[in-house]
């Protein structure tokens, strides 16, 4: 299985909880949102542990996946430290999303089936 890791915004604690009860509602889906209160890769690591409704994915090649993304995405990484640095104060996270390949392509394929 291959896996993507991307930060993708800051938003409202309240709202990426409800996002999550309400989109994460089942282990068989090809992507999982992290949030953290502080951008650092401990802290997304150990937000791979709180996953609503894990998915049986390998989530040690998960975690060497958002260490990838560490050393490689720099300038990403400090824009989105100086948004939640702005943000702060407002109760907000900043959200990652990890998509399984395998499973977004069968969701995908399952599209076309009749």
């Amino acid at each position: 299985m291959s896996y993507s890791f991307d930060i993708i915004g800051i938003a409202p604690v309240l709202q990426f909880f409800q996002h999550q009860q309400r989109v994460e509602t089942t282990r068989k889906r090809s992507q999982a949102f992290l949030g953290s209160y502080c951008c650092t890769l401990d802290a997304f690591i150990e937000a791979t542990e709180a996953v609503h409704r894990k998915p049986d994915w390998d989530w040690d090649a998960i975690v060497g996946t958002i260490v990838a993304f560490w050393l490689s995405q720099d300038t990403d990484i400090r824009h989105w430290k100086q948004q939640l640095a702005i943000a702060q104060g407002d109760q907000n996270l900043i959200v990652a999303r990890v998509v399984n390949y395998d499973s977004l392509r069968h969701e995908f394929e399952t599209l076309f089936d009749d």
